[in-house]
């Protein structure tokens, strides 16, 4: 594993794709992985892991799943990308906003950092406030507004946990401690 982790920090930063699949907060490196099916995955050195991750919490019906594999491979065989609306995305959204009434309407996106900071920008936009609040330790994806660490407390202003991420954007973010209403409390006083 080692050999690949060189290689890896030798051509992505920090070795990885999304930070968080870096282990900074486990120590380590993180395996290599060759094949995944329900929760188990295949390491390139041949052990066999049990997957508590699942790929950050996308993959909730496991790994190659069957039917998921083939809704995938006949989506795939009418094109990947088109740039323009489908039926597809279309039929969806109503099945979404039908089964749950409360959703009006909704934007589908590529990753978590993507509805993250889409959910951040409708927040800031329907309230006209610029300050947030984040989880300490928690992971919420790769824009600058979630790359902010803990201050000495809730009135704090957050500091840059990642190089390139302005002050500006850091002094917006309040830190409050996970399961803990009173940091919460205190940070929106």
């Amino acid at each position: 594993m080692t050999r690949n982790w060189d290689r890896a920090v030798e051509l992505m930063p920090g070795g990885v794709n999304s930070p968080v699949r870096a282990f900074k907060a486990v120590g380590g490196e993180p395996p290599f992985i060759a094949s995944a099916s329900g929760p188990y995955l295949s390491t390139v050195d041949g052990d066999d892991l049990i997957d508590f991750i699942s790929s950050w919490g996308a993959i909730i019906l496991g790994h190659a799943e069957p039917s998921v594999v083939e809704a995938i491979s006949t989506a795939a065989a009418n094109g990947t990308s088109y740039g323009v609306p489908t039926l597809g995305e279309l039929e969806f959204a109503e099945q979404v906003t039908t089964m749950v009434p409360s959703i009006e309407m909704m934007r589908m996106v590529n990753s978590g950092t993507e509805a993250t900071a889409s959910a951040l920008r409708l927040a800031r936009g329907a309230t006209g406030r610029d300050v947030v609040v984040k989880f300490e330790g928690c992971y919420h994806g790769h824009a600058d507004a979630f790359l902010v660490k803990a201050g000495s407390g809730a009135a704090t202003l957050g500091e840059p946990d990642s190089p390139g991420v302005p002050e500006g954007t850091a002094s917006t973010t309040r830190i409050v401690r996970f399961n803990d209403l009173a940091s919460v409390s205190a940070a929106m006083a």
